[in-house]
């Protein structure tokens, strides 16, 4: 019969050869779980002065890093799939539902946190002195995910920035950290997928133009309301208010104005791929843009809760190290 879980919608094949034993590999021997089981080093217990806290610590952190694999599997499947002139309807979806598959482990790692709160500052710091100088700005995957995103440095924490000096014992990680920082990032295969937008030719239906048309007879309209207002004060404040926007559009519409802010770091996609993005967003119900426009939601998505959970995690960082001043200072 056929399994609805088969990949590409093929059929399940009863007659497929074990690859372990005669009768087939079960659960533990599929998952290698004598590997995982076993991967929880306690120094505390090894130096025989065990720390009941220790053992959660490892778990979640290993979980993290698991999860971070997941990350890294999926992102690279998703800019090889984009890293193409003409991307066809079936891959859009599947980079959807890839794309919301790591917003969901995002969202996962987000309510883990929690789980580590249950640890005090005072439970961490008895087996603090096992870890150093480890530090959990020094995760490999983490970096690579920042990487494969188009996440730039000066964008980055602070801490640990230097790969030289959290790595440069590791050729191999070496290697994949430049590797991915030599490879089209999301953000830049993106870009060049909104730089694609049908619809922006001049020569064509040109948006560009009917939206910039719109926008002033906009404003123009809401400056003829303004003068109709009786009151001066009032008048002043809606004409500071029109201005104010007209200033916003002047930077969409105003390529070198666009440029500037580019060049400062307060945008990052290029002229032509925000014209893309705008379009999509404002014909994101027509059938066409509905699924470019969940995308852009997605990415969206994922910007916002990995620095959720960099904000969480940092916390946790800051109540420990308020602890060790205080406990300092006593």
């Amino acid at each position: 019969m056929a399994c609805p879980y088969a990949g590409n919608g093929s059929l399940h094949d009863d007659t497929a050869t074990p690859l372990g034993t005669e009768i087939g590999m079960i659960y533990g021997e599929y998952l290698m779980l004598d590997k995982v089981l076993s991967s929880q080093r306690m120094l505390s217990v090894v130096d025989n002065r065990p720390v009941h806290d220790e053992h959660l610590f490892i778990v979640t952190h290993q979980a993290y890093e698991l999860w971070f694999k997941q990350i890294i599997f999926e992102l690279d499947s998703i800019r090889e799939m984009l890293n193409i002139e003409d991307l066809e309807e079936s891959k859009t979806l599947e980079i959807l539902k890839r794309l919301n598959r790591i917003v969901l482990i995002l969202k996962l790692l987000v309510d883990q946190v929690p789980i580590l709160e249950t640890m005090t500052p005072l439970d961490f710091m008895d087996f603090r002195t096992y870890l150093a100088p480890a530090s959990g700005f020094q995760s490999l995957q983490f970096r690579l995910i920042e990487n494969k995103l188009g996440v730039k440095s000066d964008q980055r924490v602070k801490y640990n920035q230097k790969y030289s000096e959290a790595f440069g014992n590791e050729s191999s990680a070496m290697e994949a950290i430049q590797k991915s920082e030599n490879e089209p990032s999301m953000l830049d295969l993106i870009q060049k997928w909104l730089e694609r937008t049908p619809g922006l030719e001049t020569d064509g239906f040109n948006f560009w133009a009917k939206f910039q048309a719109s926008a002033e007879k906009f404003l123009d309209q809401q400056v003829q309301t303004a003068m109709q207002e009786p009151v001066e004060a009032a008048r002043n404040y809606h004409l500071m208010d029109i201005e104010k926007r007209r200033e916003v559009y002047r930077s969409i519409f105003d390529r070198d104005v666009h440029e500037a802010l580019v060049s400062r770091g307060d945008r990052r996609f290029s002229y032509k791929a925000l014209q893309g993005a705008i379009m999509i967003t404002f014909y994101r119900d027509e059938p066409r843009f509905s699924q470019p426009h969940q995308m852009l939601t997605l990415l969206m998505d994922i910007d916002s809760l990995i620095t959720k959970w960099r904000c969480k995690t940092t916390e946790i960082c800051m109540r420990i190290r308020i602890f060790i001043c205080v406990t300092c200072i006593v």
